[in-house]
């Protein structure tokens, strides 16, 4: 598809430097931010409700304009005081915002109708995006007589028919039910790597994220405080926030005599804590890395007081001499409520833990 070869040509990277946004009555959205996205790159603003990542996006957008000093880069263009109309930005919201009365054609077209492209080009992209996006047979509908998924696909279409230099989504999946946001995030997954358009992608959902984005940005109270890749944040988060919002994570306390001893303890256990974390005063472990099994000398003895079936896993709730904690096993696993476990750990698997009082 030669249309959507020209977009993967024109890939371009994002660059936001020192862009903050207050607001008349002395609301800070967003603290001084500097962000570098790279060419065809995908990358997720991913926090909490009110961390100020739609903020991020829509100063990014030209919706809004960042305080003073602030400046946003499209490539080698300073666009930062360019009205969204001339920055070549295609955009699609949570709710789709498409043209009732407008066929599905009609809709994806409508942009470039009014950018007075030629009839047979503009009939060509068109088709060509309905292809794309797999929406053949359906071109002649209108919106409500779609499902949810396929609106967002039309939505989609038509933010990438203008051949955008950047593509920005604003919680697109968050209107679609579980199992059907499931289904498209693969989709548009593969959609967004064969169109090749840089992209910025606002969610809450660490699944989505994860599964859509090469990279992850993770803002609290109005700044970013991780970049990198997925696996990477999760494996090593090197902040408290970071530790704690991606995933679910267990939290062990070391009083003064532990810290001393130079040990992790847990319900009689004593473990050697790894050198690089002798200095915390807690230590963090993600449910999937307790290792569940039989009591022995070298388990924590637990008990169990809650088992979870999630489907392709089974979650423990598990209660000893410190708070309780959570682990995460096989489905077949044969643990129920009232057994006793050992619990191991894996010295690779600890966390540290920072005191976030100062973050």
């Amino acid at each position: 598809m030669a249309a959507m070869n020209d977009s993967a040509d024109a890939s371009l990277p994002v660059s936001v430097t020192d862009c903050a946004k207050t607001y008349p009555d002395g609301t800070r959205a967003l603290r001084p931010t500097s962000l570098q996205v790279a060419p065809g790159e995908v990358l997720a603003l991913l926090g909490p409700s009110g961390c100020g990542k739609t903020t991020l996006l829509r100063l990014i957008a030209g919706l809004e304009s960042p305080d003073a000093g602030g400046q946003v880069r499209f490539g080698d263009e300073d666009v930062t005081a360019l009205p969204i109309e001339r920055r070549g930005v295609g955009m699609v919201f949570q709710h789709y915002a498409l043209f009732p009365q407008m066929t599905v054609a009609a809709n994806i077209g409508y942009g470039l109708r009014i950018r007075q492209v030629p009839e047979a080009q503009r009939r060509q992209r068109v088709g060509e995006l309905v292809e794309l996006v797999r929406l053949q047979g359906l071109e002649h509908k209108r919106p409500a007589e779609l499902s949810g998924g396929q609106r967002q696909r039309v939505a989609l279409a038509r933010a990438v028919a203008i051949r955008p230099r950047v593509l920005l989504l604003d919680e697109p999946l968050t209107a679609l039910d579980a199992k059907l946001k499931e289904q498209l995030r693969e989709e548009l997954a593969e959609l967004l790597r064969r169109l090749r358009i840089t992209t910025l992608h606002v969610t809450h959902d660490q699944q989505e994220a994860l599964a859509i984005a090469d990279r992850l940005a993770i803002m609290r109270a109005g700044q970013i405080v991780g970049v990198g890749d997925g696996e990477a944040l999760y494996r090593d988060p090197g902040h408290p926030f970071l530790a704690e919002f991606l995933g679910r994570v267990n939290r062990l306390p070391r009083d003064a005599a532990a810290q001393a001893a130079g040990e992790i303890r847990l319900a009689g256990r004593h473990w050697p804590c790894p050198p690089a974390l002798q200095g915390c005063a807690a230590v963090l472990v993600r449910p999937e890395d307790l290792r569940v099994g039989e009591p022995g000398p070298d388990a924590a003895r637990l008990s169990v007081t809650r088992r979870v079936f999630l489907g392709e896993r089974v979650q423990l709730h598990l209660a000893g001499a410190h708070a309780p904690l959570i682990a995460e096993v096989d489905r077949d696993s044969p643990v129920r409520v009232g057994d006793t476990v050992g619990v191991r750990v894996d010295p690779a698997r600890w966390m540290p833990w920072f005191d976030d009082a100062a973050s």
